[in-house]
């Protein structure tokens, strides 16, 4: 059997540990010339392929592969865009099969959320649908932690690091200052439908100290506004200053995000405002109460600087796992996080088909979820504590974290030019 070419994207929202996938993908598929002869990776992910804007890695050297893992974010770019039907993207479609042709193309590697497998899994059907044989995997990554089949998604435990340890400091700070200034301080999170990293927050709590968060406001429990305030009084009233988690995506009982800018992005999700400056608002005309907030957005999931030794062993051991299916055979499938044991953590890598993975969401269980519904259980932490332990510090130069920019070599055009619709 000839070797052929791979193709690997990076899609959707990026991670601190992206790229820890990407070198083991890249690294992965050097190591099997007989099946993979280059890997060639896309600009923008899928919008590479269609644009046949392509960089061959193999020109890249080992050194700088290797610093892709300690390097946040997306070495190659990413994009947010979704391959609909056959019917209703027929001219994409086509076009993808036309620069793979051109550059010998059979694996494709993509690497993202829900919403990226759904396009994987999509281009597994290539070979069906079309007649135009191709070995597809999709590599996990999403921060929300709401992709099912695995344990936890590369990406998700770093920002739950970073979230804790934000919150555990930013705590310390209230209770430094609340006898004569701030009373309240809410810091505002990501996640749209799903509560995994606000919930994460609640790590920073301990039996040893009243740190941390006080309430943990969820999108999987509805926000009623006075059972809210009424919190928030009564914690002032017991320890004289208040720390409030809120998840981006928190709803009020008619449905509605508390932040619903009304616009929608690429993917066709709601683009959310800044629900941290609502709930503060919300204090201080009900209250009185002097409040600071502040919203993590990208600096929690660029934060390579404080990233889980966990999720980078996790997000490396995915990418190359993506090339080993691809080389035994393995088609439209995505390779997940098997927990075995909980104390010791210890995991082993399993698999599940896109076909079940696209475009489906992992809520948060109730369990998880206090009884008021203002902060996790014990079942949860149990749950998240194993995923944020150890620490994989980037190397530092000049007092900074040292990151690689890549050379990204293009590969030279061989069709007509082409414009994304």
């Amino acid at each position: 059997m000839p070797a052929y070419n791979a193709f690997y994207g990076q899609s959707g929202g990026v991670t601190s540990v992206i790229n820890a996938s990407a070198a083991g993908v890249i690294q992965t598929a050097r190591k099997y010339p007989e099946h993979i002869n280059k890997l060639y990776v896309g600009e923008n992910g899928i919008l590479g392929a269609l644009t046949e804007n392509l960089i061959d890695v193999s020109l890249e050297s080992d050194s700088d592969i290797e610093a892709l893992r300690h390097t946040p974010c997306g070495a190659f770019g990413s994009c947010r865009y979704k391959l609909k039907s056959l019917q209703e993207h027929k001219r994409e479609y086509e076009r993808l099969i036309e620069v793979f042709k051109a550059h010998d193309i059979r694996y494709f590697f993509y690497n993202g959320g829900g919403d990226s497998q759904d396009t994987a899994h999509k281009v597994s059907q290539l070979s069906e649908s079309m007649d135009y044989p191709i070995t597809c995997i999709g590599v996990p990554k999403t921060i929300d932690n709401d992709l099912p089949f695995t344990d936890s998604s590369p990406g998700f435990a770093s920002v739950a690091k970073y979230v804790a340890v934000s919150i555990l400091e930013a705590s310390l700070d209230v209770a430094s200052m609340s006898s004569t200034s701030t009373k309240v301080f809410v810091m505002e999170v990501m996640g749209r439908h799903a509560g995994w990293i606000a919930a994460a927050a609640g790590l920073a709590t301990s039996d040893d100290h009243d740190l941390g968060p006080d309430i943990i406001l969820l999108p999987e429990v509805e926000f009623k506004q006075q059972a809210f305030l009424d919190k928030v009084n009564a914690t002032i009233h017991r320890k004289g200053h208040c720390c409030v988690v809120v998840s981006e995506g928190v709803k009020t009982p008619d449905g509605k995000f508390l932040s619903d800018s009304g616009v929608t992005d690429a993917f066709g999700h709601a683009q959310l405002g800044g629900v941290a400056p609502v709930v503060a608002d919300l204090i201080k005309h009900a209250d009185g109460h002097k409040c600071h907030w502040a919203v993590c957005d990208y600096l929690q999931r660029a934060a390579r600087h404080i990233a889980a030794a966990t999720d980078v062993e996790h997000a490396y051991a995915l990418g190359r796992a993506a090339v080993e299916f691809a080389v035994q055979g393995e088609n439209a499938v995505m390779p997940t996080i098997v927990r075995t044991s909980n104390n010791p953590y210890r995991w082993e890598v399993g698999k599940a088909p896109l076909s079940k993975v696209a475009n489906v969401e992992e809520m948060m269980p109730p369990e998880y979820i206090d009884e008021d519904g203002f902060f996790i259980t014990e079942a949860c932490r149990k749950y998240l504590q194993p995923l944020i332990v150890g620490e994989d510090y980037p190397p530092y130069k000049n007092g900074l974290p040292d990151y690689v920019v890549l050379q990204k070599h293009k590969v030279a055009q061989r069709t007509p030019s082409f414009t994304v619709s």
